[in-house]
């Protein structure tokens, strides 16, 4: 049986997403904040016949993202799909800037540091999975990295830290993609739609225009198609390839990216 790990999958696309694989056939291990959720989207699975494991943990936490690798580990000796779902909004500016647990801009703590670390922590299990897929649920919000202020201490909004947030993940895309490309994983990213009825596009005060199936269909292609067997580095709008903010194509862009993440996770 297949083990893929979604995190962020106890509400909104990723329950879908979980749900979907379940019912594939996919052992999944659900990775939420809320237990109460979490034991729910294991009680659904399994009352349809599929398996499912909750893991808790809270992604703005770095020790804790460590933690959740540490129980993935002890759930599986090898993994063919990480699906990086869980994120932040922009909650319409609202409360302001807000820092992570280790003193990190919050977005681009959970949004992508998180993901970062998590994957990096997660290769060994990949690499015994293998052909395994990684698939980074990103945004067409992009906003390039200022990296001379990444954790945006000056002229902070909400939204510009969700966008940058959300390019710095297709960044890191395109450097695994290129780093894991003989090791029979491929790495891509995807805005899966806009404005889903998710918690997340409420929370902002905006009115949703799309579904949560819609973007799980997305994903799915992404993480199950048998078309994007071998194809890696890629950015897709929806179900579609396309071109994401240039920054993302600049290879001193990406390294400046590496370096400042290994830095900020101890890697």
């Amino acid at each position: 049986m297949k083990t893929a790990l979604v995190t962020g999958a106890t509400d909104g696309v990723g329950r879908v997403v979980a749900r979907r694989l379940a019912k594939d056939g996919w052992r999944v291990l659900g990775h939420g904040r809320s237990a109460e959720r979490g034991q729910s989207l294991v009680k659904e699975i399994e009352g349809a016949g599929g398996k499912a494991t909750f893991l808790r943990a809270d992604l703005g936490s770095l020790f804790e993202v460590r933690r959740l690798a540490d129980m993935v580990k002890n759930e599986t000796s090898e993994l063919q799909l990480l699906i990086n779902n869980a994120g932040i909004g922009s909650a319409g500016d609202k409360p302001g800037r807000q820092q992570s647990t280790d003193g990190h801009e919050l977005r681009f703590a959970v949004n992508y540091l998180a993901g970062f670390l998590l994957t990096h922590l997660l290769l060994p299990l990949l690499k015994a999975g293998a052909p395994a897929r990684i698939v980074n649920v990103s945004s067409a919000g992009q906003e390039a990295i200022d990296f001379g202020d990444v954790m945006l201490t000056r002229g902070y909004s909400g939204g510009r830290a969700y966008r940058q947030s959300k390019l710095a993940q297709i960044l890191f895309t395109i450097d695994l993609a290129d780093e894991l490309k003989s090791a029979g994983i491929v790495a891509n990213c995807l805005h899966p739609s806009t404005y889903m009825n998710t918690t997340m596009v409420k929370q902002s005060g905006t009115t949703p225009v799309s579904s949560v199936e819609t973007g799980a269909d997305a994903i799915m292609q992404l993480a199950v198609s048998p078309e994007l067997e071998g194809k890696s580095g890629l950015y897709f709008n929806v179900m579609n390839e396309s071109r994401a903010n240039p920054q993302a194509y600049d290879a001193a862009a990406r390294a400046a990216l590496r370096k400042l993440s290994l830095e900020l996770t101890g890697l």
